[in-house]
């Protein structure tokens, strides 16, 4: 499985952007993304992470997955985990609305404003999830590109 996300809008404290699902050619769009704004310098918990491609596993341990057992006892088998970032560490695919709620992570949402936004996270997070995660349950390789416009 190919995904990607488009960096489309980016100010001093966030990235706006859109998450999609590539088949062939053809790109699906999934959701709105919001992350931590781009630096030339890494600042710890107030950096995206570098435009590139990585691979997506599950972590099973931590925080995160904890609270996401508990809140999504029927779906969740594990935090979707950004591998292989130069310099950070943890990077996850999880809930939340405003670049507060991120440390490099890419939160998910249906809807998005250029005030660092984003709506509908927990929705967007469940419609997303089941795909991404049965490919990894299957054995599929999940790659995710990150893509600069802004």
């Amino acid at each position: 499985m190919e995904l990607r996300v488009i960096r489309m809008y980016s100010s001093d404290d966030f990235t706006i952007g859109s998450l999609y699902k590539e088949v062939g050619e053809e790109r699906e769009f999934l959701c709105f993304t919001l992350e931590d704004e781009h630096r030339t310098k890494k600042v710890m918990s107030e950096t995206r992470i570098p435009a590139g491609r990585y691979k997506i596993t599950f972590r099973k341990v931590g925080g995160h997955h904890a609270r996401y057992s508990d809140k999504f006892p029927k779906m969740h088998k594990g935090m979707l985990w950004v591998r292989d970032v130069p310099n950070f560490e943890y990077i996850l695919i999880h809930i939340g609305n405003t670049d507060e709620h991120t440390a490099g992570c890419l939160l998910v949402g249906r809807s998005a404003d250029m005030k660092g936004f984003i709506g509908s996270s927990t929705s967007a997070y469940k419609d997303i999830y089941p795909g991404i995660a049965q490919a990894l349950s299957e054995g599929e390789d999940v790659w995710i590109t990150y893509e600069d416009y802004a």
